[in-house]
């Protein structure tokens, strides 16, 4: 078994998504797919929020243009006898839950901090609900899973950390003697494991819900499937020379990443590496580069 996480360059495009369903096609491995939402959206959820919490009604402008940028999607990479209940996700996860979300801070003027983390971590979530309804409908014979319903979060000195053990139990609950060959599961999202309030990994964080269920399902290896071939030497936007490191360590990929390295989210490697399974960095939009191999071999 593989785990296969999409970043939002990758699910936000339809040559995206199109080379996302080739790649899968072409693995004969069972799979978790992991996905982020759609390039951008989780950004104008952010801002949408604090519009909000502002009590400026402006965010209501934005709502049917996020159904927009979905619908647009969904018309051309979804199959079409699946495009009308995704529609029906969609203007529902939009047009009532968002919405009412919003709608909470927007009445508010006195939130509790506990409770105003609450409505936006359940506002910003909504864009990894959409774009994994997008890629299971896409997949076909996939299914889908709901993300807080097994990656649990508990708070730990007002920080928000994975509870491991209340996770590890729920995911093998989820996911042991599913004989499923695909499975698409939301990134980022949460819960908290005593509530079940929704919660976050922080930004970036569907690298880190991959890396979660690599190390707690065992996988063969987990691919984090970008829009670079891999880690370079040094930036390639600026520098022509720059060199693609085709393999390294764990601890040579943390330093990487917590030196400023935005390839992989840096709480990514630390889960994969006790269980010591191989990471792969590889470009959805050059799938055949030999793309940068993590290892502790």
């Amino acid at each position: 078994m593989k785990v296969l996480k999409f970043g939002g360059t990758s699910v936000g495009s339809v040559e995206g998504l199109n080379n996302i369903k080739q790649i899968v096609n072409d693995n004969a491995d069972s799979l978790i797919v992991v996905v982020s939402a759609l390039s951008g959206v989780t950004n104008t959820l952010v801002e949408m929020t604090r519009l909000a919490a502002s009590h400026d009604a402006g965010y209501e402008a934005m709502l049917p243009a996020l159904v927009k940028r979905h619908e647009d999607i969904i018309n051309v990479v979804v199959p079409r006898e699946g495009r009308l209940s995704c529609m029906r996700v969609v203007n529902t996860f939009v047009n009532e839950s968002l919405s009412n979300s919003l709608g909470v801070l927007m009445a508010n003027t006195e939130l509790s901090d506990e409770l105003y983390e609450a409505v936006s971590d359940a506002i910003v979530s909504h864009g990894e609900i959409l774009s994994s309804a997008i890629v299971s409908l896409m997949l076909k014979n996939s299914k889908p899973h709901f993300a807080p319903a097994f990656i649990h979060t508990t708070d730990e000195n007002g920080s928000r950390i994975v509870d491991w053990a209340s996770t590890e139990k729920h995911v093998i609950k989820e996911f042991a003697g599913d004989m499923t060959r695909v499975h698409v599961v939301q990134g980022f999202i949460a819960a908290d494991s005593q509530t079940g309030v929704k919660t976050t990994l922080g930004r970036g964080g569907s690298d880190y819900t991959a890396a979660i269920l690599a190390a707690i399902l065992q996988a063969d290896s987990l691919e984090i499937w970008t829009d670079v071939d891999g880690f370079y030497d040094s930036d390639p936007r600026t520098n022509p020379d720059a060199r693609l490191i085709e393999r390294m360590t764990y601890e040579q990929a943390q330093r990487l990443c917590d030196n400023g390295a935005k390839v992989i989210y840096p709480p990514t490697i630390a889960p994969v590496a006790m269980r010591g399974i191989d990471v792969w960095v590889k470009n959805t939009f050059n799938p055949t580069a030999p793309g940068t191999l993590i290892t502790g071999k």
